[in-house]
């Protein structure tokens, strides 16, 4: 086994490229044909620094990025997955690399690589610092960064530093021949062209590295011996004693110790399986995220080969390579005996990979909710005025959650529900400030539910930012009409397909009509017809339910816990009750899962219907507001002493 140092505060650092990967969204086409892309983290080395951190263990990038957007990007992907980037180097003279990606079917997936001259391939070898790779444990190199003088310098100095301190050091070949002028600019797609010059260059390298991983093709250039795997892995093991892993796609993955055996079964072999295959794109790099994962963890080679065949398994069913990376829940489930033979049709598999992987914390939300339309259009009507001055007052609300959250312990736990319409301006607004921010799809007062403004929620879903919760209230009770029922439940399948594809989270806010809620019901409704939602299959990331009696709530965590442990929690409505009515139903809602409140009505109406009038101006109305919702906040704060706000606890969140 490999022997990695112990008590170092990080497993891995990552070198070679980081770059934007552009999927072509369109499956079945060519490059030529595709028409819209999603962005992604990309690069070999990027990718298996980003899934390794995803599979629990402490990462570090060291590359270059452009000072731009791209660069920015993709820092800030690394960051959210928990992966140290303090030693990407930032560039001011050159982009960050690109590359466009398609999948045209099973066996064929165009690449445009657009990195002449591109930041990674400029990494300073003087910049790398030892006293930080002094501080891991392992170092990975991919074969990119061996393939010009200036990141051969680089990772010379890198391995140099890591041998002086003992880190294991790894190569994966990652052979992209027209990254070594050996095909065409626009045939990123081909993995091999033999070359003996390439061969000897990487042959010279090979004896710095204790573990090397690559393809049968890979091996083919690394050994140079053409259509003939087994003596290619013979040439390498003249040049090196590191422990050689062949990866055989469907077959599995074989471990090489020694000497290299006559047949390649001869050596340790851990089979794979056979997956319908959507994009073998990033499968190498899940493959090496995994096998790490494994032998950082001190696991054999055999138990690390399976975590290793399990992860590439996973990302070639799915679209892109970074995102697609597994989490440690979605191995466990893979590795239970309880998954789909198929991962692309494991429902539950999609659902670990949604809410497990790292996502923005929220201990605590305080969410000011002026997502109305009709409310607002009425009040407009009350005072007489136009209703073009409704958009100015909800940028004005804007500016009251900014003042707010400058309060102690406030940072990170403010949120804003606005609308898209009405509050076009003030969602642009709060879009990239940090807040919780959700965008109601529901037609006002709709029973049975309908979209507002549209017939097909997923194509509006398209041009949301990613950070915008999906809100949707239905009107729903669990006695209602059997055909009623029916068709509030197809709208809702909608709306949870559509988040599933959009990669949004969803908020579902229940309200049972007053008509139909029986004498004296204290959250009866409301539980039951949770239950069903559960039934049907629906898990949103949020609940927003009114105030309940305590046993209800203790009984809806209980539920929650039960059928979705992953949920993100609930939150509780106003519906325009007194703040003294709602600071007492606050006291009530004890339980874990409630995690704040989304109330609205109660804090700005009667300020905004004075400030339409023209009885108080701007600062007027935002005092008033504001002093609202410091009441709620300091309700709600009262109402829970033993989870009152502590500063290190403020200062964790969105970690």
């Amino acid at each position: 086994m490999l022997s990695f140092p112990a008590n170092r505060p990080l497993d891995v650092a990552c070198l070679g490229r980081l770059a934007v990967d552009l999927y072509a969204q369109q499956i079945g086409c060519s490059l030529e044909a595709a028409s819209s892309f999603a962005k992604y983290l990309g690069g070999s080395s990027a990718n298996i620094a980003f899934g390794t951190a995803r599979l629990g263990l402490r990462s570090a990038m060291v590359s270059r990025v452009g000072n731009e957007q791209n660069g920015r990007f993709l820092l800030d992907t690394l960051r959210r997955e928990g992966c140290d980037v303090s030693q990407v180097q930032v560039d001011d003279q050159r982009l960050t690399g690109m590359v466009l990606l398609g999948i045209k079917d099973q066996d064929t997936f165009p690449l445009l690589f657009a990195r002449e001259n591109c930041a990674d391939m400029a990494l300073d070898a003087d910049a790398i610092s030892e006293d930080f790779l002094a501080r891991c444990r392992s170092l990975v190199i991919t074969g990119t960064h061996l393939s010009t003088p200036t990141v051969l310098a680089a990772s010379r100095r890198a391995l140099e530093i890591a041998q002086r301190h003992g880190l294991v050091r790894v190569l994966d070949i990652d052979y992209r021949p027209v990254l070594w002028g050996l095909a065409a600019k626009g045939d990123g797609e081909t993995r091999y062209v033999g070359s003996d010059t390439v061969s000897r260059h990487l042959q010279a390298q090979l004896g710095s590295f204790e573990l090397i991983i690559g393809t049968e093709e890979e091996w083919l250039i690394a050994g140079g011996v053409s259509d003939n795997l087994m003596a290619s892995l013979r040439c390498v093991r003249g040049h090196t004693q590191a422990v050689l892993v062949v990866k055989r796609g469907p077959l599995g993955c074989s471990v090489i110790e020694g000497d290299v055996p006559a047949a390649l079964d001869d050596a340790l072999t851990v089979l794979g399986e056979r997956i319908e295959v959507l994009n073998v794109l990033g499968a190498g790099d899940a493959f090496a995220s995994g096998l790490l994962s494994g032998l950082l963890r001190g696991k054999t080679w055999a138990e690390s080969a399976a975590i290793a065949n399990a992860c590439g398994a996973i990302v070639v069913s799915r679209h892109g390579c970074a995102p697609a990376m597994p989490t440690p829940a979605e191995l466990d489930h893979w590795f239970s005996g309880h998954r789909h033979p198929r991962p692309d049709q494991d429902p539950h598999l999609a659902h670990l990979h949604r809410v497990t992987a790292a996502r923005p914390q929220w201990p605590e939300l305080f969410v000011l909710a002026y997502d109305h339309r009709a409310q607002f259009e009425d009040l407009a009507r009350q005072a007489g005025v136009d209703g073009a001055r409704l958009p100015g007052l909800k940028q004005l609300l804007n500016a009251v959650v900014a003042d707010v959250e400058r309060d102690p312990g406030c940072e990170g736990r403010m949120g804003v529900l606005i609308d898209g319409r009405i509050g076009e301006a003030a969602l642009h607004d709060a879009t990239g400030r940090g807040w919780w921010l959700g965008r109601p799809i529901e037609r006002p007062g709709s029973r049975p539910l309908r979209f507002d403004g549209t017939h097909s929620l997923a194509t509006q879903l398209v041009h949301w930012p990613r950070e915008q919760v999906v809100k949707c209230l239905v009107f729903y009770h669990p006695d209602d009409a059997a055909a009623l029922r029916a068709e509030q439940d197809e709208w809702l399948q909608q709306v949870w397909e559509a988040t599933r594809a959009s990669g949004h989270e969803l908020l579902l806010e229940v309200i049972p009509p007053k008509d139909m809620l029986a004498p004296g019901d204290t959250g009866e409704a409301v539980l039951r017809a949770i239950r069903h939602f559960y039934g049907i299959g629906l898990k949103p990331e949020w609940w927003k339910v009114g105030t309940m009696a305590a046993r209800h709530w203790d009984a809806l965590d209980a539920l929650v816990r039960e059928r979705d442990p992953y949920c993100r929690g609930a939150v509780i409505l106003g519906l325009s009750q007194p703040v003294e009515q709602l600071i007492a139903g606050f006291a009530e809602a004890r339980a874990p899962l409630v995690k704040g409140f989304m109330i609205g009505r109660t804090v700005w109406a009667g300020p905004s219907l004075a400030w339409l009038k023209g009885e108080i101006d701007d600062a007027g109305l935002q005092a008033q507001v504001a002093a609202n919702f410091r009441r709620l906040i300091a309700g709600w704060r009262d109402s829970r002493p033993a989870r009152a706000t502590t500063a290190p606890e403020a200062a964790g969140a969105l970690a």
